[in-house]
C-alpha cells in the first residue's frame, strides 16, 4: 500500500515525543511511506527529521488558543492531499489538528503520550474527532477507557528506544570530560525535565541519608525546565552542593548512560518513560516509581519499584542497589534484555503502519 502520511508535531526540542516521531519518520520512510512533517517555526525535529520527508512545513503554532493554526494546517492538508494526518502532540495540536482533519474529510490519528486524566465528557468529544488514538503504554489505556473512549478505538503502540545507540562499552574518560566528574565517584543519574511531576524533590529528600551511606556519590540530574531554580535552592537548603551536579540537557547520552552506576526516576506520573528505555537499552540498573508505564519497563525482573511519592521507600532502594553489585548488575541485563525485546524501534514502527492500514484499509 503506498502511503502518505501528513505528521503534526508541535514539540520545540528533540527529546521525549519529538524523538519518537523523528524515529516513526525515518522507519516509515525505508517502508515506502511518504511523511509530510508539519512542526513549528525554528523546531529541531524539522532538520532531525527532514532527510526523511518529502517536505516540511514550519507554522506558527500558538497552542491551545491559536485557533488560526486550524487555517494554516487547511492549507497544508488541501496542499498535500495525505491518505491519513497522524498528529503527535497536545499543546493544542491534538484539537485543532482533528478538527481540521475532519474539516478536510482526511482521516486522523492521534498519539496520547501522557498518563494525566482529563475530564470525560472533554476526552470523549477530543477523541471523537479521530479513528484511533494510540497510546505508548497500557496504563495511558487504561486511563482513557475509564474516560469512557471506546476500546476498540484506542490501540497500544509503545515508544521504541534505538537499542544500538545506547549500547556501546563505557569509556572511563567520558565522565571526566563531559561532566568533570572523577573516576572513583558513584554516579546516579536522573534524566527528566525539570518539572514537578517528575518528582525530583523526592530525591533530594532522600539524598542525606544516601550520601551519608555513600560519602563519594554524585546525582546527577539531566534535563532542563522551569523548576530548575526552586531544585538549586533544595540543594543548597539540603547541603548537597558538593553531591548534586545539574547538567542541563544533554546530546551525548548515548556515551554518559553506560558510564552511570544507576539511573533514578521517582515520578508522580509518567506515560512511559523514554529515558528508562535509554538506561535500560545502555545496561543501567535502574529505581523508579510505579506509576503510569514505568512498571511496563521495569516490570518484576528489570529493576526496583517503589511506590510514588514514598521518600522511605525510595531512599531503602537506592541504597539497596548501591550495597549490591551484583544486583545491580543482574538488573542491568535484565533491563537491556526487555528494552531489546519489547521496545524496539522496528516493533515501533510496525505497529504504527498497522494502525494505518486498519484505518485506511
Amino acid at each position: 500500500m503506498s502511503l502518505t502520511v501528513l505528521h503534526v508535531e508541535a514539540g520545540r526540542h528533540l527529546y521525549g515525543g519529538a524523538l519518537q516521531v523523528r524515529y516513526l519518520i525515518e522507519g516509515l520512510s525505508r517502508r515506502g511511506v511518504r511523511n509530510v512533517l508539519v512542526c513549528p517555526r525554528g523546531a529541531a525535529i524539522a532538520a532531525a527529521a527532514g532527510p526523511f520527508c518529502d517536505r516540511v512545513h514550519e507554522l506558527p503554532m500558538g497552542g491551545d488558543l491559536d485557533v488560526g493554526f486550524v487555517w494554516r494546517l487547511r492549507r497544508v492538508i488541501r496542499q498535500v492531499q495525505p491518505d491519513l494526518v497522524h498528529v503527535h502532540s497536545r499543546r493544542g495540536a491534538d484539537v485543532f489538528g482533528g478538527m481540521t482533519a475532519r474539516l478536510c474529510r482526511v482521516p486522523a490519528v492521534v498519539s496520547r503520550r501522557v498518563d494525566n486524566p482529563e475530564r470525560a465528557w472533554v476526552a470523549r468529544l477530543k477523541y471523537r474527532l479521530f479513528q484511533r488514538v494510540i497510546t505508548i503504554s497500557q496504563a495511558i489505556r487504561e486511563v482513557l477507557l475509564k474516560e469512557g473512549v471506546p476500546a476498540d478505538k484506542v490501540v497500544c503502540v509503545p515508544s521504541a528506544v534505538d537499542v544500538a545507540a545506547y549500547s556501546g562499552a563505557c569509556d572511563g574518560r567520558v565522565l571526566r570530560e563531559a561532566l568533570g566528574l572523577s573516576s572513583d565517584e558513584t554516579v546516579v543519574g536522573v534524566i527528566a525535565q525539570l518539572i514537578p511531576r517528575k518528582g525530583h524533590r523526592y530525591l533530594l529528600e532522600a539524598a542525606p541519608r544516601i550520601v551519608q551511606a555513600h560519602p563519594g556519590l554524585r546525582f546527577v540530574f539531566f534535563g532542563q525546565g522551569p523548576q530548575e531554580g526552586e531544585i538549586r535552592e533544595q540543594v543548597s537548603r539540603l547541603g548537597l552542593g558538593a553531591h548534586v551536579l545539574l547538567a542541563g540537557f544533554r546530546d551525548d547520552l548515548p556515551r554518559i548512560l553506560p558510564c552511570l552506576d544507576l539511573v533514578v526516576h521517582p515520578v508522580e506520573m509518567e506515560g512511559l518513560g523514554v529515558s528508562l528505555l535509554q538506561a535500560g537499552a545502555a545496561g543501567v540498573p535502574m529505581v523508579g516509581a510505579r506509576a503510569g508505564g514505568v512498571p511496563e519497563i521495569l516490570g518484576d525482573d528489570a529493576g526496583l519499584l517503589v511506590p510514588p511519592g514514598d521518600v522511605p521507600a525510595l531512599t531503602e532502594a537506592v541504597l539497596r542497589m548501591l550495597d549490591d553489585p551484583d544486583l545491580r548488575r543482574r538488573l542491568g541485563r535484565a533491563a537491556r534484555e526487555r528494552v531489546r525485546r519489547r521496545f524496539s524501534l522496528d516493533a515501533m514502527v510496525e505497529g504504527n503502519l498497522a494502525v494505518y492500514r486498519d484505518v485506511i484499509g
